[in-house]
């Protein structure tokens, strides 16, 4: 277990998306951290106290996460005179990143010396299988999105929760560093080896009782150049009953790679729809959840009212109006 509660290490973040991991878990576990760490030039801003480490640790703060995913998953060399002086005052280090903690031996000998521990929740801690497609029982519901950074595990989180709230048996699986840092638990999906992600989330979401809804975080998009795989994955791991299309209307090229223009609605719809096909003929699309963080109510209430109606299917942005009517297109 990480010790809690946190302090959120946001580093020289260049903007808002890119504090995703600490937004995540300041929205979902509040009550789990003491404020934010920001170096020189940090754009990012979650809203909480800033604090020095040792403003931190007089907070109760005892584990600095760092909340940054960058481009690449990478510790940068700017950070590292910080984890240090962690160690030194006792704090244990969590982090999602590719590069791991435990890859460089000073804080691998600090963290001996000191007591504490280097927590790299991006490392598989089992053997997974390959996929067999073998049919499991359970319900199985899956996010997708035109984009990376879209809204899949906020979604996610929202309709288990809202799943819950009307006594449905519900578990949010978590597939990334964000969701497993929130939940305490799933598999850290784009660390997998190739061959065996599919059969990482058929590990993940076993048989179940029939009206059991395991609540699949989504990764990746289908459309996106470089995290199209990861997705595949989680569609033919997954073998889901029903997906929720997930969407950024202020986005106009894939984040990262902006000569590719994100997709329309229906696109998605089609393409994810026949590839969850071949692992569940049965698949359905239940809702579509819409991030209008960028929009005022009015236009968000607007653009959501006429998403439903062009495609027919309950729409809601999750933050914002809650989950309430993804849950009823789920459930239909």
């Amino acid at each position: 277990m990480i010790p809690k509660p946190y302090l959120l290490f946001l580093g020289d973040a260049h903007d808002q998306l890119a504090a995703k991991v600490a937004r995540g878990i300041a929205d979902w576990r509040p009550k789990d951290v003491v404020g934010q760490m920001r170096l020189a030039g940090c754009e990012a801003d979650l809203g909480l106290a800033d604090l020095s480490l040792a403003e931190g640790w007089a907070a109760g703060a005892r584990t600095l996460v760092v909340g940054v995913a960058n481009r690449g998953g990478v510790i940068a060399d700017l950070w590292l005179d910080i984890f240090v002086e962690a160690l030194k005052m006792g704090f244990d280090l969590a982090s999602g990143l590719h590069n791991h903690l435990n890859d460089y031996p000073q804080l691998r000998r600090l963290a001996a010396r000191h007591g504490v521990r280097l927590h790299d929740v991006r490392v598989p801690t089992a053997e997974y299988p390959i996929a067999s497609g073998t049919k499991r029982s359970g319900k199985r519901c899956l996010a997708v999105g035109t984009d990376v950074s879209v809204g899949k595990m906020y979604t996610c989180l929202a309709i288990h929760r809202e799943l819950r709230s009307r006594d449905v048996a519900s578990t949010f699986r978590a597939t990334g560093q964000t969701g497993i840092l929130i939940d305490g638990a799933g598999i850290p999906l784009d660390a997998v080896i190739a061959d065996f992600m599919a059969g990482a989330v058929e590990w993940l979401t076993p048989s179940n009782d029939p009206d059991h809804w395991d609540v699949i975080e989504g990764q990746g998009s289908l459309f996106h150049m470089s995290y199209s795989g990861v997705t595949l994955s989680l569609i033919h791991g997954g073998q889901p009953d029903a997906l929720i299309l997930c969407h950024d209307p202020q986005r106009a090229s894939m984040r990262g790679t902006p000569d590719h223009p994100v997709p329309s609605l229906d696109a998605l719809r089609q393409v994810a729809l026949t590839m969850a096909r071949m692992a569940n003929a049965e698949c359905r699309v239940a809702a579509i959840a819409v991030n209008t963080s960028a929009m005022t109510a009015n236009e968000a209430d607007m653009y959501v009212a006429d998403v439903e109606a062009r495609h027919g299917l309950p729409a809601a942005d999750p933050v914002r109006h809650g989950a309430a009517k993804l849950v009823d297109g789920l459930l239909t």
